[in-house]
């Protein structure tokens, strides 16, 4: 086997520019892979981040029907014991009680219907980023008497300015409406338009008053250090929890939408990158089915004084190997400086780019990521495409006759 090995290496660099060519079409494959890779999971990262800690939270407690159907009625008791288990879990960051409800606002002579959200902003501070994005006026600092923040899109189209008075009229949990006075204190503008065009952001006691519905909340959104913990902390809290109550949900189910559009930009990455490295197996099956072509009499000469056929065959996959692993082998150490280079120094957009990616509530940044699997699947898909690639030439070689081979020209 070992002079099999020397024999295979010191045969690619008999025509040593068709060599070069091919490993550095592998090594190009395999770095643009791989740092592609890297560079789409850890944007996907940025920005789920991102969005997660704009409002919704990486986790939401709610009652079991309120996802599919919202409703006051779909409330549950946030008790001390949930409390504890979010207080004594070292991967929550933090968390906060909130109230939906369905509602109308209106100013002078426009009313409009509305999303009215309940928050305690004194812990909203740990949960969301949601403060930062007061455009105009003040965020509310407490639970109650500190009026309401509204979308901008919305305040624009009631026609009224920070310091206004609007109404808001809301049906309560015993069924009754009711109505109540409130100042705009601020608007807020998130990048997201149903929040912009609809969303009134209150205490959620004075909300809790305008409902009448004492001591229950719709939700409790949970912000975690790091978002892949996601799935195990909401294990662990519906096995805390009785889930006939009260549920964890993660933000992909929350957030569906914006889950389905990562997996299609995902799939379709991951699509680019295949046909990437199907035409450099193509590249591949070409180099080697010339090589063996062009030594059709000299393998022929070594069938007729004895060579076995599979020791034949076994030095033609050597070389096929060593293309693929030396290409593989220097283009993830290409990789791997990209992506820590990316990770820690990444793409920042500006100008009108990066003001429309706000906008629409996403990082202006591309960021890189660092991850095992991005390697191994990428040098193993390299790898399982090379020896499909060289099966036809190894067949060639396996069916070579001694007296065919020596005429060959």
């Amino acid at each position: 086997m070992k002079l099999l090995a020397t024999l295979a290496w010191r045969n690619l660099w008999r025509n040593r520019r068709r060599t070069l060519i091919t490993v550095l079409a592998v090594i190009f494959a395999t770095w643009l892979s791989i740092a592609m890779r890297g560079l789409q999971l850890g944007t996907y990262d940025q920005n789920i981040s991102w969005a997660l800690n704009l409002f919704s939270g990486y986790i939401q407690l709610q009652h079991p029907g309120f996802e599919d159907n919202p409703s006051l009625h779909k409330s549950f008791r946030f008790t001390d014991e949930m409390r504890a288990q979010l207080d004594e879990d070292a991967r929550v960051r933090g968390y906060a009680p909130r109230i939906y409800a369905d509602g109308l606002v209106s100013h002078m002579d426009n009313s409009l219907g509305t999303a009215i959200f309940g928050i305690d902003p004194e812990v909203e501070a740990d949960v969301t980023r949601f403060r930062k994005k007061i455009d105009n006026g003040r965020m509310i600092a407490a639970r109650s008497g500190e009026g309401i923040v509204v979308g901008r899109t919305l305040l624009k189209n009631l026609r009224a300015s920070v310091g206004d008075t609007v109404v808001i009229l809301a049906q309560g949990y015993d069924g009754a409406m009711g109505n109540m006075k409130y100042r705009i204190a601020g608007a807020v503008k998130t990048g997201m338009a149903e929040f912009d065009r609809a969303a009134v952001f209150m205490g959620i006691d004075d909300l809790s008053e305008l409902v009448s519905m004492p001591g229950k909340i719709s939700v409790v959104a949970v912000s975690l250090h790091d978002l892949h913990e996601v799935d195990a902390v909401a294990a662990d809290l519906n096995a805390a929890v009785d889930t006939s109550k009260v549920r964890a949900l993660t933000w992909e189910k929350v957030m569906p939408e914006m889950k389905q559009s990562i997996q299609l930009d995902n799939y379709s990455g991951m699509l680019m990158l295949a046909i990437l490295i199907i035409v450099v197996a193509f590249g591949i099956l070409n180099t080697v089915l010339m090589s063996v072509t062009e030594r059709f009499r000299e393998f022929g000469i070594l069938l007729s004084i004895g060579m076995p056929q599979k020791q034949l065959v076994m030095l033609v996959f050597i070389e096929t190997m060593y293309i693929a692993l030396v290409g593989i082998l220097i283009g993830n150490v290409l990789a791997l400086g990209v992506n820590w280079y990316l990770s820690e120094y990444p793409i920042t957009f500006s100008g009108e780019y990066a003001a429309m990616m706000e906008e629409y509530g996403w990082l202006p940044q591309m960021h890189s990521v660092i991850r095992l699997s991005s390697f191994f699947n990428t040098s193993l898909a390299v790898i399982m495409l090379s020896l499909v690639a060289a099966f036809y030439p190894l067949y060639r070689v396996y069916k070579l006759e001694p007296l065919k081979g020596i005429r060959y020209t």
